[in-house]
């Protein structure tokens, strides 16, 4: 499975209805792939309010079994 994350330096934006948060990976937001023209405005609008070095990455999820 293949999601979009936003990263910030070293943690990953969290969308919420009352802003943008820096959060570790296990809180992030993620999105599926046909949401990346989304992703970019959030991107955007994260910059426009002061978060620096926002970059989207591909998130690659693999499920196995345990032994």
């Amino acid at each position: 499975m293949e999601l979009l994350i936003i990263k910030i330096g070293d943690h990953y934006l969290r969308v919420k209805p009352q802003g943008f948060f820096k959060v570790g990976l296990d809180k992030a937001s993620v999105f599926p792939m046909k949401n990346l023209a989304q992703v970019k405005t959030l991107a955007n609008e994260a910059e426009t309010k002061g978060f620096k070095n926002i970059v989207i990455k591909k998130l690659v999820l693999t499920e196995e079994d345990l032994p």
